[in-house]
């Protein structure tokens, strides 16, 4: 029985630990996904903390996984775990039967999972940990406390650092459309081979004071004036896969001119500039105008594109400023903000903000 249990710790572990590193990874999307949570429960008065449930979250996923494997503190951290997965199974409970949510994040971008699949991921980690829970004599911690207690610290230290460095220098892994090496349009259009949706027109009529809904080629064999028209709907019969990764992208002029066009297919390099707020300007204002002197002296064309165009305007009167999407932005650039280097629709390099001297060198090296 110690052998299974010690089998059962060590999948757990990794699970949890795979689960809060890819997701340290990119801790913005989670918080976003959270943000979808508190919209559909109302809960409005929590949106200003997302970011740090996130970069909680992580760090406890993380530790708790470590701290399972090593075997310290075995009775804390399997009701931490049993906490845990309990809350997790409610999310994905909630994802699966309410609609309301296409998916739960519980592997970030870079793994979707569907709703049925995560339930039973978590469904499944609920009844490993609940063996763990009532079996904790059956555990012996690989280390002195000494020994794990620094593990857990190091844990600790190296997953808060991973999630502060990619907010300000961007993911390790992209799993998103707007990735270096991908073509802006060509992620606009379906997938080769991509299905699009079936749907079935359905009517809608009253009869007997009772409403019945058939569809355009099964109508009631008695049908006759005595059914009284209610409405008419297309209902969807099959679900394909015909959704581009890219939908709403779109660049506008403060003006409302679309601009999309003539930005993805100019026959020179430039230099996009995705600003998703203002709050940390001072951390990047002045780099950013040191870029835009430069690129003007090569020639290079540089935009800066955000939702608050107006703002933009009147803090950058020396580059043009273009109107888009606050949740495209939110998707393309996670860090605040973050430099596209493009070649037409082509996505050459993205480099976040800290990390301007990959900026100043494309630069450079143009002639």
């Amino acid at each position: 029985m110690k052998t299974v249990i010690t089998i059962i710790r060590w999948i757990v572990g990794l699970l949890f630990i795979f689960s809060g590193l890819i997701k340290a990874n990119d801790p913005l999307g989670l918080s976003y996904k959270m943000l979808e949570f508190f919209e559909a429960w109302g809960i409005h008065f929590l949106d200003d903390y997302t970011l740090f449930f996130s970069l909680f979250m992580n760090v406890c996923e993380v530790l708790a996984g470590v701290a399972i494997i090593i075997g310290w503190q075995i009775k804390f951290f399997s009701w931490f775990l049993l906490v845990l997965i309990i809350f997790f199974t409610f999310l994905t409970a909630y994802v699966l039967f309410s609609g309301k949510i296409k998916e739960c994040g519980c592997f970030g971008d870079c793994i979707p999972l569907s709703g049925i699949n995560t339930f039973a991921k978590d469904a499944a980690l609920l009844l490993l940990i609940v063996v763990i829970f009532f079996n904790p004599e059956k555990t012996t911690s690989l280390f002195s406390a000494r020994i794990a207690s620094t593990i857990l610290f190091v844990t600790f230290a190296a997953t808060i650092s991973v999630q502060f460095y990619v907010l300000e220098y961007l993911p390790f892994l992209d799993c998103l459309p707007y990735k270096k090496g991908n073509n802006i349009l060509n992620e606009m259009k379906a997938p080769v081979g991509a299905v699009p949706d079936s749907f079935a027109i359905t009517f809608k009529y009253k009869k007997n004071n009772q409403i019945v809904e058939f569809g355009q080629n099964n109508f009631p064999a008695d049908f006759d004036s005595t059914y009284e028209y209610v409405d008419r709907f297309d209902k969807l019969v099959h679900k394909g896969n015909a959704t581009p990764a890219i939908t709403d992208f779109s660049l506008r002029t403060t003006d409302g001119a679309d601009s999309t066009n003539f930005i993805l297919h100019q026959n020179k390099k430039y230099i996009l500039l995705f600003v998703r707020d203002f709050g940390n300007m001072k951390e990047w204002k002045k780099d950013f105008e040191g870029v835009v002197l430069s690129a003007n002296k090569k020639n290079i064309p540089i935009y800066l594109i955000t939702s608050d165009a107006d703002k933009a305007t009147v803090l950058f009167k020396n580059v043009p400023v273009l109107k888009c999407d606050a949740t495209v932005i939110k998707t393309a650039a996670r860090a605040n903000p973050t430099y596209f280097i493009m070649e037409q629709a082509l996505i050459l390099n993205k480099i976040g903000f800290a990390n301007i001297k990959l900026v100043n060198d494309f630069i450079d090296n143009q002639k």
